[in-house]
């Protein structure tokens, strides 16, 4: 084992769990007042379901056996999990493979909250969670890590373009459909509550991120640092290209705009970040901002699907360009178009999402199916109609979304 290594895998873990709470920060920050809490909330109780659930069930299922679709349960409640050696020709301990790995887990289902925040009963999302981590997530993360289908077939997923953003992605707009749209829905951008939260948010998320791909190198080498600069680099390029797209169509210098764009740019290169060179990560950045910003807005209008804070938009569409341009620009070793020449690699990265798309809308929409025959999938009216801050959590994010802060204000205006 390398002492080295063992320390940044386990700082990189440490790293992408904070990416939790600065999603929250930053869906809460983009929510309407109404249910900014319960947008934070459902990112947060992620960070106690999903770990349960993974140290029980999900890291045996994921990552022991040969299967080509899902694990077996060597490792149920991490029996037989090695402390002080590698059993999978790693320089680091199963243990801290197995902690890095469930970080993962947790992000890619928070993320899946943003699609019907505001709107889903709490108690039919609390069980939607452990049974897409159990059925989607873990055999895709078998697939493509584990030895899996898609790892066999050469598919390229440094860090989790098909496994964390497209299932998430597609899941979250599954889901949402499912659900339905919010009243007085509207595909219009509405003005971010509170976007503080939204740039500690972002923040958060972007240096969370440095773990997340340059971690998924699984050591401290010349592949870590290069993730770490693409990583940087490619958020850079994205948040810049979106800014002035985002500026000459509104005319505003808009924060939230720029931080999206930055966060784009994450997604993007999440798949690409150890097998591109810097200056590709930068074409990946700049090419991607332009599909995925008209693309968005034209896919919401067209269909009037209601994903509420665009987890779809961003990390669905985001890891589809992503897992694409990561064939057409990977280095020689990794078989990309332009450095061989060869639609291989490109073929075998349009399989894979497609697989990744399927597997995460069919398994989705089977579950979502299944929880609406015992509990409503949505809230009542009354309770969307009022605020579910107000009905369900008591506890508000801003001062100005407590009703004792406007009658206090109405108050003072009437006297």
């Amino acid at each position: 084992m390398n002492t080295s290594d063992v320390v940044w895998i386990l700082v990189s873990a440490a790293l992408v769990w904070l990416m939790t709470p600065g999603l929250a920060l930053f869906y809460g920050g983009l929510a309407n007042r109404n249910f900014a809490s319960n947008t934070v909330f459902l990112s947060i109780i992620v960070l106690g379901i999903v770990p349960l659930v993974w140290v029980i069930l999900g890291y045996s299922l994921a990552f022991s056996g040969q299967g080509l679709i899902i694990g077996n349960l060597h490792h149920f409640l991490l029996n037989n999990l090695a402390y002080n050696h590698s059993t999978l020709n790693l320089h680091i301990p199963d243990a801290a493979f197995m902690l890095f790995q469930g970080m993962f887990a947790i992000i890619t289902v928070a993320i899946i909250t943003g699609s019907v925040v505001g709107r889903m009963n709490l108690k039919a999302i609390l069980l939607f969670i452990p049974l897409w981590l159990i059925l989607v997530y873990v055999p895709l993360a078998h697939m493509v890590w584990g030895g899996g289908i898609l790892q066999k077939m050469g598919a390229l997923d440094f860090a989790g373009g098909d496994v964390v953003h497209i299932s998430s992605g597609v899941s979250g707009l599954t889901l949402a459909i499912l659900v339905g749209r919010r009243q007085h829905f509207s595909t219009e951008s509405s003005t971010p509550d509170n976007i503080s939260h939204v740039l500690i948010g972002a923040a958060l998320l972007w240096f969370g991120w440095f773990g997340f791909n340059s971690g998924s190198a699984l050591a401290i080498n010349e592949t870590a640092i290069l993730a770490f600069i693409n990583t940087n680099i490619a958020a850079a390029a994205a948040l810049t290209t979106w800014f002035v797209i985002d500026f000459v169509k509104t005319g505003k210098a808009r924060i939230s705009a720029a931080l999206s764009g930055g966060l784009v740019g994450l997604v993007v290169i999440t798949p690409a970040a150890g097998f591109v060179t810097p200056t590709s990560a930068i074409l990946m950045g700049i090419i991607a901002v332009p599909i995925v910003y008209f693309l968005v807005d034209y896919l919401k209008t067209k269909f009037q699907y209601d994903d509420t804070l665009d987890a779809f938009g961003f990390h669905g569409i985001g890891g589809i360009v992503g897992g694409l341009l990561t064939a057409i620009f990977a280095q020689k070793d990794f078989h990309g178009l332009v450095a061989t020449g060869s639609f291989k690699q490109l073929g075998i990265q349009i399989l894979a999402i497609i697989l990744t798309v399927i597997l995460a809308a069919g398994i989705t929409w089977l579950i979502g199916k299944l929880i609406s025959l015992i509990i409503p999938l949505r809230i009542p009216a009354s309770v969307e109609q009022n605020g579910i801050d107000h009905e369900l959590h008591g506890e508000y994010i801003s001062i100005i979304s407590s009703p004792q802060f406007s009658q206090h204000v109405r108050a003072k205006q009437n006297s």
